[in-house]
């Protein structure tokens, strides 16, 4: 009777369109029409031609989505495309449509198709929401990735907050995320606007398949790891080598830069955050903190959170000059506080390498005061040291040239001997009495 009712289920499932795999595979795309899919916000054309899935620029009419009816939450997705080079695309995962929320439209996790020079394909942009939270920069050996007039495998894995991408099974992407646990899947034409010279333009899908039971996480990939969940660490993480230094409760790996003991005033830890308190005068002043260990050539990860008109800075290369003095990733309200406008050529802005080198920002990868931005810094044993700013290099420099010893000539360090250039020493947080949060701070030794 079993066996009975299990193959009229397997019928009805072919009859109706969605053909499913001993596997567990379930192909979204009946190879016939648009069964199971619905267009949301913008007017391209979508067609059914020879069995595949053709979707068409037209003007003046914003991004298009050909959406699943279905919403899913794990699973594991494949598609191969074929995208014409002027075009910009993506598939919208765990995405969300609602009237509350920009009058309907489409936002959420998109993974990208960018045939451009920039070549950030299948990287992880949020669309309509936060931004990029992956782009390609931070796995730069992937942009090759894509191909040019071929068809072209794009596999999406969503395993509860873990977030992992390949394009023609090279690991692309990999986010730690949990805003979103449950949406549709969506295929992008991108609005061209007004512009003639892009319309007509098409993108095409087909073997369009979804996994949601037996899920396992495919081969290990060491690839960089963007981790948007407080005070986490993945299991990728940890094989990396990485290491939280504070975890959102105990502040036991710090200690004041100057007493040997965390601060008892001036400083605190409330709901998963380490903050500078404002405006803390002596004698109830924390002063900056330095971690306990020393680190050589590092990597260091950190989210930290502004207040209007604030400063503050992380330092390393600390241990030639004293225990305040070290190259410093700057940490800056640019509009509003005055320092910014100091120094040479923008080169006390935030996430410069401060007094010496500026950052070289884009305006779209800024956060506003009062959200979470993320910071990096790499220090190689080579001597090459970057600062990044929310998934963007902004700063590169090699400790130690001739070129680092004439900035260092030139700044406010120039009396100190090997400024900077202690082979370890610990990281600093400066307490520069404005009101600055951190969290999420974690660090591996290269």
């Amino acid at each position: 009777m079993r066996k009975s009712i299990s193959f009229f289920m397997l019928f009805l499932l072919i009859m109706s369109g969605v053909a499913v795999a001993q596997d567990g595979w379930v192909n979204l795309f009946n190879g016939k029409n648009l069964d199971g899919w619905k267009q949301l916000n913008g007017e391209a054309k979508y067609e059914v031609v020879d069995g595949v899935i053709v979707g068409t620029t037209v003007l003046n009419t914003p991004n298009s989505f050909l959406c699943t009816e279905k919403n899913y939450s794990d699973f594991v997705f494949e598609v191969e495309l074929l995208v014409e080079p002027e075009m910009n695309s993506g598939i919208q995962f765990r995405s969300e449509s609602k009237p509350d929320y920009n009058n309907g439209r489409v936002h959420g996790y998109q993974c990208e198709v960018d045939p451009s020079d920039r070549a950030w394909s299948a990287g992880i942009y949020d669309e309509a929401r936060r931004g990029w939270l992956y782009p390609l920069t931070l796995n730069p050996q992937a942009q090759p990735a894509l191909k040019i007039g071929k068809w072209n495998k794009y596999r999406i894995e969503c395993i509860g907050n873990s977030i992992r991408t390949w394009l023609n099974d090279i690991p692309c992407a990999h986010l730690i995320d949990d805003m979103t646990s449950e949406g549709f899947i969506a295929l992008q034409v991108h609005g061209i606007g007004n512009n003639k010279e892009k319309e007509g333009h098409q993108i095409k899908w087909r073997n369009i398949r979804i996994k949601t039971e037996n899920l396992e996480p495919a081969f290990y990939a060491d690839i960089h790891v963007e981790n948007m969940v407080a005070n986490n660490l993945c299991e990728v993480e940890k094989k990396q080598g990485f290491k939280l230094l504070f975890d959102g409760v105990s502040t036991d790996q710090w200690k004041s830069a100057k007493t040997g003991k965390f601060p008892e005033s001036g400083w605190e830890v409330k709901d998963g955050v380490l903050s500078v308190i404002s405006k803390t005068v002596e004698p109830n002043r924390g002063g900056d903190i330095i971690t306990k260990e020393e680190f050589g050539p590092f990597e260091l990860k950190f989210d930290f959170k502004l207040s209007e008109g604030a400063n503050s800075g992380v330092k390393y290369g600390i241990g030639n000059n004293g225990p305040g003095l070290g190259l410093e990733y700057q940490i800056l309200d640019d509009e509003k506080h005055p320092d910014a406008k100091n120094g040479v050529v923008g080169n006390r802005t935030l996430a410069s390498l401060y007094d010496l080198i500026p950052s070289e920002k884009e305006k779209r990868f800024l956060k506003k005061i009062g959200e979470w931005n993320r910071g990096r810094i790499v220090v190689y044993p080579c001597g090459t040291v970057q600062h990044w700013l929310n998934g963007k290099k902004v700063v590169e420099y090699e400790r130690g040239s001739n070129i680092y010893k004439a900035l260092v000539a030139r700044s406010k360090y120039e009396k100190y001997e090997g400024f900077g250039l202690a082979e370890k020493g610990p990281v600093l947080l400066q307490d520069h009495q404005d009101n600055v949060s951190f969290r999420s701070i974690k660090i591996r030794e290269l």
